[in-house]
């Protein structure tokens, strides 16, 4: 047995000081950490959440009393200065320097049409660039049309896109649309700076609303809060977990501060914007939406990860060395004694028809890994598991681990938390590197303490929770406003990893199956608190919380291709998979704000309201305009209104599917890889017209970086009410990657009120089947079931290798009936567990 020690190649930051925690406070499984410097005690601080809902659908209050921060602390006004008034201004290309009378400088820098940097040196100088490149990777967009004009109270800087006025007296700044009359944003008073902290002043609008600072904590509507924009490690409600020096606006901006620096926003009026240091740096990104704003940030700071395919399946971390001397926890595990016991725990997967795709058979607290690493590797390779290390001392044996042994995953921890900013930023990438310079494989890398930029090489995630309703309860905001920040890949573990119990374990697996990464966290949680709850894998229950578990992981295996081309849309454009309701709905007044924060979209089509109280009936779902679909029922409705008294048992996650949606589904597998998808399946909503472009790659390597793809687009036109005709056309097939089928089968689930008098496949005729039986010995064919979900169209059309089309004449789209357009009063949370909490599995997956 070796136990592998070894340096992290980072200098290390400062001491983060008494209030920095890492995984291995207290609790039955672990002792004191043996690095006091870097992994400290553990303390916990319960949060209330006081919030106020405004008429219009605004966020709510954030606390009375904000935290009392270093970066929240006002600056006395006597104690800062300013810029003064201009006193000259020049043109270098498309970078314009404003002097002041008091010495200090500002540049603006023109990148695009849209994106522009300001910055503003005290001291005149523009040397203090801490960030450098880290955080801007990519500003050169070739050349810009910029000119400038003096308008007599202020210079104006003229892009094709935007007017920036540069007021003169006293020096502020303002940005307007192409047409210089419509304001975006406005200094309300100049930016001023102490001796260690800077601040800027905006107006706030009437009814603007803000989003962003990175994985925060609770609500994602942010008017009226102050943010930390800082690493506590307290991982509670209302803290910062991966903090971002980004937000953006309704008013069509986003601004992404160029520092390491900590700060807080408060956005109130007037919004007031602070970093501690004596500098002004921004990147600024303008857009006529939220996603074209995100477009534009994400230009510039990064694109999100394409992740690996098994990545987007449950991964689960524990330590499978506990034998080792070293470890600091219970040295008697059963089946944890040495790292190949991992396979084991693998196997039980298998043995119980469990979709799992990955492991973390090292947890870092002493804990190492029994030498040889690749046999253990190669044994879970060989059930469809690929491995990580989770690392609290160090990256510098990555190199070997990757090329050597085959890992491809790591879990940056305890070695980062403490310090973050820079120091962590530098510590994923260091993971980055270790696996893409050693293999031909996709960073895969999760991490703790992320920043602006963080999105484009790992998943972050939410610390150590508990398994507790609170938890959940500001977790499902938590993770969708996250991707206001372009962080595609947020998470929580799976029912935290302190305390639990077996119905907030199946609560919270079953909404973040359908967000892109998750995982599982044992060796925290209570030892066999009650029967049939062991260690937090889902397998390791008794009924009925096992089947559930399955039958939501089988269905995220079923909807990967959907999951997989949602997160090729971040990867492109930037917008999250996981989206707020204000992200596809950002004129509807409800969406906007924290009314609708206890719900999200995954994707373009899927609606999630999550249950994250001990009910079986589900309150205050709100949908907006269009028709939404009962998932599980087949009953449609027209938005926007609000759905109360919704029957959720145990089994059911209120879901909904929005009219027009095109589902690409994978046949049932435990894994990526297991069996060929000799046949997919397109799972339809028909209402009016509509579309969607499936993306496919080989799914392991970096080749889709060169353009080794492959696109099919689906296209739907159908009645929006009523009967007639529903035709899909597919396409064939566009580009090639290693792996690409030559030609597969073909399935389609549409949903319908009545059957079809005929269905052709270009323009030939199928058989009409008498039961789902025959349909499924059949090749070809279509089989209309009133009783699938309200009806179901089944149709296959056999194995085809170009476009085609199908088309079912004779039918009709389903009635939808309205929902309350405003919100009734909320039915009570408590006891809805009587004989009404059935449990349904069969079919779910």
């Amino acid at each position: 047995m070796r136990l592998t020690r070894v340096s992290t190649g980072i200098e290390p930051g400062p001491d983060p000081g008494p209030g920095a925690r890492g995984r291995g406070g207290p609790s039955p499984l672990r002792r004191p950490p043996l690095d006091p410097g870097r992994v400290l005690r553990r303390t916990r601080v319960a949060a209330l959440l006081a919030a106020a809902l405004t008429v219009a659908g605004l966020a709510a209050a954030g606390p009375a009393a904000p935290r009392a921060t270093a970066a929240s602390t006002a600056v006395p006004a006597a104690a800062a200065a300013t810029a003064g008034d201009v006193t000259g201004f020049t043109r270098s290309g498309n970078t314009f320097t404003v002097t002041a009378s008091s010495g200090a400088k500002a540049r603006v820098v023109i990148a695009r049409a849209d994106i522009f940097r300001l910055w503003l040196s005290p001291d005149g100088a523009f040397t203090d660039d801490p960030a450098g490149s880290a955080l801007a990777p990519t500003t050169d967009f070739g050349s810009v049309d910029a000119s400038f004009t003096d308008a007599g109270p202020y210079y104006r800087i003229t892009t094709g896109a935007l007017n920036i006025r540069v007021n003169k007296a006293p020096l502020r700044f303002s940005v307007y649309r192409a047409d210089n009359t419509t304001q975006i944003w406005r200094e309300s008073r100049p930016t001023s700076w102490s001796g260690t902290r800077t601040t800027q002043y905006l107006a706030r609008g009437a009814d603007e609303q803000f989003y962003g600072t990175g994985l925060r904590l609770g609500e994602w509507a942010l008017r009226d809060k102050t943010v930390p924009v800082a690493v506590d490690n307290k991982w509670r409600e209302n803290d910062n977990a991966s903090p971002a020096p980004f937000y953006m606006s309704t008013n069509g901006y986003g601004v992404m501060r160029n520092t390491w620096a900590p700060g807080s926003y408060g956005f109130n009026a007037p919004t007031t914007l602070t970093h501690d240091e004596t500098r002004f740096d921004g990147w600024y990104f303008t857009g006529d939406s939220l996603k074209s704003v995100l477009d534009a940030y994400t230009d510039v700071s990064g694109k999100p990860f394409m992740a690996p395919v098994w990545g987007f399946e449950l991964g689960n971390a524990d330590c499978f060395n506990a034998s080792n001397p070293e470890y600091q926890g219970d040295h008697g595990r059963p089946r944890h004694q040495t790292t190949p016991d991992v396979a084991g725990y693998a196997a039980d997967a298998r043995a119980a028809d469990m979709p799992s795709g990955w492991f973390l058979p090292n947890d870092g607290y002493g804990c190492g890994y029994t030498a040889p690493l690749k046999s253990t590797v190669e044994a879970l390779k060989a059930k469809g598991f690929r491995t990580g290390l989770w690392t609290s001392t160090g990256l510098d044996s990555l190199a070997d681990e990757v090329a050597s042994a085959g890992v491809r995953g790591v879990k940056t921890d305890v070695a980062w938390i403490g310090s973050g900013y820079r120091y962590a930023f530098n510590g994923v990438q260091q993971a980055v590197d270790g696996i893409e310079k050693n293999s031909d494989a996709r960073r895969y890398v999760w991490t703790v303490d992320g920043w602006a930029g963080t999105q484009r090489n790992a998943v972050v995630w939410t610390g150590d929770t508990h398994g507790t309703w609170d938890d959940m309860r500001w977790h499902v905001p938590a993770i969708t406003g996250a991707g206001l920040s372009a962080l595609n890949y947020a998470s929580g573990d799976v029912d935290g990893i302190f305390g639990g119990s077996p119905e907030t374990y199946t609560r919270d697996l079953q909404w973040k199956a359908f967000t892109p990464a998750f995982m599982t966290m044992s060796g925290w949680g209570a030892a066999n608190p009650r029967a049939g709850y062991q260690d937090k894998q889902p397998w390791r229950f008794a009924e009925p919380y096992r089947s559930i578990n399955r039958a939501y992981l089988q269905l995220k295996m079923r909807l990967m291709p959907y999951l997989y081309t949602m997160s090729r849309v971040a990867h492109e454009s930037g917008v999250p998979s996981t989206r707020a309701m204000v992200l596809e709905y950002p004129d509807d007044p409800v969406a906007r704000g924290n009314l609708t924060s206890g719900q999200f979209m995954a994707g373009d089509s899927f609606l999630v309201a999550p249950v994250v109280s001990d009910t079986s009936v589900r309150d205050g779902i709100y949908l907006p305009a269009g028709t939404w679909t009962d998932y599980w029922t087949g009953r449609v409705h027209t938005g926007p209104g609000w759905l109360n008294g919704y029957r959720a048992p145990l089994d059911t996650l209120p879901l909904f599917v929005k009219g027009g949606a095109i589902v690409p589904m994978w046949p049932r597998m435990n894994h990526s890889g297991e069996k060929p998808v000799s046949t997919l399946t397109y799972d339809i909503h028909p209402r009016g017209n509509s579309s969607f472009s499936l993306y496919e790659d080989d799914g392991l390597t970096r080749a889709h970086e060169s353009g080794a793809f492959a696109r099919q687009r689906v296209a739907v036109t159908a009645p929006t009410t009523g009967s007639g005709t529903v035709t899909v056309s597919v396409g064939a097939p566009t580009g090639d990657y290693t792996g690409k089928p030559a030609s597969r089968g073909y399935e389609f689930s549409l949903h319908l009120a009545s059957p079809p008098g005929a269905v052709t496949a270009d323009g030939a005729a199928l058989t009409r089947l008498a039961s789902k039986g025959a349909y499924e010995a059949a090749a070809t064919g279509w089989f209309f079931d009133p009783a699938d979900r309200a009806g179901v169209l089944w149709v296959k059309t056999g194995t085809k290798s170009g476009a085609f089309t199908v088309s079912a004449t004779g039918t009709s789209v389903p009635q939808a009936g309205p929902v309350p357009a405003a919100a009734p009063a909320p039915l009570p949370h408590e006891s809805r567990t009587g004989p009404g909490a059935r449990h349904r599995v069969d079919g779910l997956g």
